[in-house]
């Protein structure tokens, strides 16, 4: 394809790569092309050591390796479609090897430091748009496009990155969203979309008094010794709503609600 359609110049690359081999990294490195990854092992790490063993799954992908070969290599989310849109999920994946449940399944050698992480979301994100010198990086002549996060990211423990949250972002030099200290500097929520919604007209629709009565009851009743790991204590809100809380092969059971219990 190289000899009947020239890549020089082109910015072009490859998505995933979580089995790629050296010989394809070297072919794509010598092509001048790029590789996006994404965390999806974060969510699917479990699964895929259960399939194919511990071991296959130390490199998915070699992303150290990538950055050794002076591969363009830049991190995202594949618009959501194979894993969230929160980047602090995927910056400590890209730092830690583990997966939001804990397992380590890379070894220090295809992690990456945190600077190293943060690049690949930003600055090394501007080659795969062709936008080089536009953005990525806070300094003058670049889009004032940034956030103020409610932690420090290079000094907090690996384990709290993934909880990073922005208490201030900015867009276009524009704030969009504030919390924290900087809440007052929050704007109103725009108009709610399309136009012709019927919030957007009479508002959320209320609780009706009864169910919240009924639910402050269950609460105020409660008198458990252990919270439930999605609910809390709000066991009201579990047991008025209709997720199937109690079935432990359903989704709510999965993800370990357990408001059944008291």
């Amino acid at each position: 394809m190289n000899r009947d359609m020239p890549l020089a110049g082109l910015h072009w690359f490859f998505d995933h790569a979580e089995t790629i081999s050296e010989r394809s990294m070297d072919r794509i490195a010598a092509l001048g092309g790029g590789i996006a990854v994404q965390h999806r092992m974060a969510y699917q790490g479990e699964y895929f050591v259960e399939r194919y063993g511990a071991r296959a799954a130390e490199a998915t992908p070699p992303i150290a390796r990538m950055l050794e070969k002076g591969l363009k290599v830049a991190a995202g989310t594949d618009a959501t479609r194979v894993a969230s849109h929160n980047p602090w999920v995927s910056l400590a994946w890209l730092v830690t090897g583990r997966t939001v449940g804990g397992l380590r399944i890379y070894p220090q050698r295809n992690c990456v430091d945190r600077e190293t992480a943060l690049r690949l979301w930003t600055e090394n994100a501007t080659w795969f748009s062709n936008e080089e010198g536009k953005k990525g990086r806070i300094e003058a002549g670049q889009l004032a496009d940034l956030i103020v996060p409610d932690r420090d990211y290079f000094a907090c423990p690996e384990h709290e990155i993934a909880d990073t949250a922005s208490e201030l972002t900015v867009v276009g030099g524009r704030i969009v969203y504030a919390a924290g200290s900087f809440a007052s500097f929050d704007p109103p929520l725009p108009p709610a979309m399309p136009d012709w919604s019927p919030v957007r007209r009479s508002g959320a629709p209320a609780t009706r008094r009864g169910e919240t009565i009924h639910r402050q009851r269950l609460d105020e009743s409660c008198d458990c010794a252990s919270a439930c790991r999605v609910h809390g204590h709000d066991h009201g809100r579990a047991w008025a709503g209709s997720a199937p809380a109690d079935d432990l092969k359903s989704f709510w059971g999965a993800l370990g609600c357990s408001c059944f219990a008291f």
